[in-house]
């Protein structure tokens, strides 16, 4: 469990660091090849992060509820900031069609998972 905890720890400042990086801004950072070298690196350690996320699992109801609040929290953070994201680049006239639609993805996302939970259950 701690070694999960680790590498998910791990994985996660690799993340953070990677998309902190992929916000070029006039290609100060890095140079094409390069973002797309790290694009790519990006989407592994990604995959990497959504395989331990994917993978987890508790041992008692306490953890559960911990995981379960945990993933609230972090659904009500992402589609905040995205809600947050269209606001201002709606205000400013150049809204991003991915922000809606990746908002969209996870509001349906979180429908289907929850009627298939009721239709299983």
């Amino acid at each position: 469990m701690k070694n999960n905890y680790f590498k998910e720890i791990i994985l996660s400042l690799l993340l953070v660091a990677f998309a902190a990086l992929l916000v070029n801004p006039f290609m100060f950072w890095m140079p094409n090849a390069l973002t797309m070298m790290a694009l790519i690196l990006f989407a592994a350690i990604f995959f990497a992060f959504a395989s331990l996320v994917w993978k987890e699992s508790s041992g008692d109801e306490r953890e559960d509820l911990h995981k379960l609040m945990a993933g609230r929290i972090a659904y009500l953070t992402g589609s905040g900031v995205i809600v947050i994201a269209i606001i201002v680049q709606g205000w400013q006239h150049m809204l991003d069609p991915w922000l809606v639609t990746a908002l969209t993805a996870m509001v349906l996302a979180k429908v289907v998972a929850l009627a298939y939970r009721d239709h299983t259950n």
